[in-house]
This record gives C-alpha cells, structure tokens and sequence, in this order.
C-alpha cells in the first residue's frame, strides 16, 4: 500500500482508536494503490526477484518496476519443450535505474517461425511507508505518498455521491456534481512518475 492507514486516519481526523471505517479506509488503499500502477504503467512498490519477459532480439529493455537494486539472472526460451534456460555472464547496463542495456542480445539466431523469448530476474522499486529503507533501497517519494492520501481522503469524503450526476433537493434548484476520476493534482503527480515505453 502507498500509504498506512494511520495516515489517512489523521489526514481525515478520524480517531486512532476509531476502528469503524479501517476497513473500508484500508480496501480504499489498496484500490489507489493498484491505479496509481496503472497510471503510471509501472509497479511502484518495491518488488523482490521479480521477472520480466521481452523479446530475445531486443537489447534495450524498459523494465516495470524502478529504481533497480539487482539484476539476479537471465533465462532463454526457445521452445516450451527445453522451457526456460539460464544464460550467464550476460553483460548488461542500468541506466536511470529503470532501462537495461544488454552489450548483445540473448539470442542472434534468426528462425522464420517464432522469435525466442527472454526473461530477466531482478529487484526493484520504492519501499513502501512503514517499511525500513535498507542500503540501496530507495523510498516511496513523499509526493507519490500524499497524492495517495488526498485521492483516498477524496474518495471517503464524497463516497456517498459516487454516480450521482444531478440532484435536486428541493423546487427548482439543482446541485450538479463533477465526476473525475481522479483529483487534478494527483495526475499531475503520477504524470513525473509515468514509465514511457517505445
């Protein structure tokens, strides 16, 4: 999750010890957390031996969760009866911490069928609130961390007019509400984090 709990709790002036919406707070989280990946076409949070599929031709690799920590290993397939196999001492670049730069490609061979697949092992991404940054580990922005915050506070405080579009509580006059998705500073946050790929 981007954000704790407590977090929003205070953020909403929600009692610690007021467990009533911890559920419903906590689901939102998760819910966010997951849009905000797809905003941004990446994985933000910091995930362990991870793995990546491309093209075994290709020699430059956007990878989808960023900063990169390790590269552990690389694996060729040719055919779904030998399945994967570990390739060594494959020289490769990170550069950015979020683009991988191989000196060849894992597979010259040219095959008129099908094109061989590759795949990458390696760790990355920001350690998430609440969690101990260790050396070479970096930790979720705090932009990224409160835009999470205001989209859930958001979400909470209105979510009793989710799908309304027009209301009229009383003779002749109206109230209209404005349905966006998500709050117009929260994109401009996720887009400095977007991952681009060609």
């Amino acid at each position: 999750m981007l954000t704790q709990l407590s977090t929003v709790k205070a953020r909403l002036g929600i009692d610690e010890f007021d467990l009533s919406s911890d559920a419903i707070l906590t689901n939102a989280i998760n819910a966010i957390s997951v849009r905000f990946d797809k905003e941004t076409n990446r994985t933000l949070a910091r995930t362990v031996a991870t793995t990546q599929e491309f093209s075994a031709d290709d020699t430059e690799i956007c990878l989808e969760s960023y900063p990169v920590e390790s590269v552990t290993k690389f694996e060729l397939k040719q055919n779904e009866t030998e399945g994967w196999i570990e390739q060594t001492d494959v020289e490769h670049l990170i550069r950015r911490a979020c683009v991988l730069s191989l000196a060849l490609p894992l597979d010259t061979r040219r095959s008129t069928l099908v094109t061989s697949q590759a795949r990458v092992t390696y760790t990355g991404g920001y350690v998430l609130p609440g969690t101990t940054v260790s050396a070479g580990q970096t930790p979720l922005p705090s932009d990224l961390e409160q835009a999470a915050v205001e989209q859930v506070a958001a979400w909470y405080q209105s979510r009793d007019k989710l799908g309304l579009d027009t209301i009229w509580p009383h003779a002749g006059t109206y109230e209209k509400f404005q349905q966006l998705s998500l709050l117009l500073p929260v994109q401009s946050v996720l887009s400095r984090y977007q991952r681009f790929t060609i």
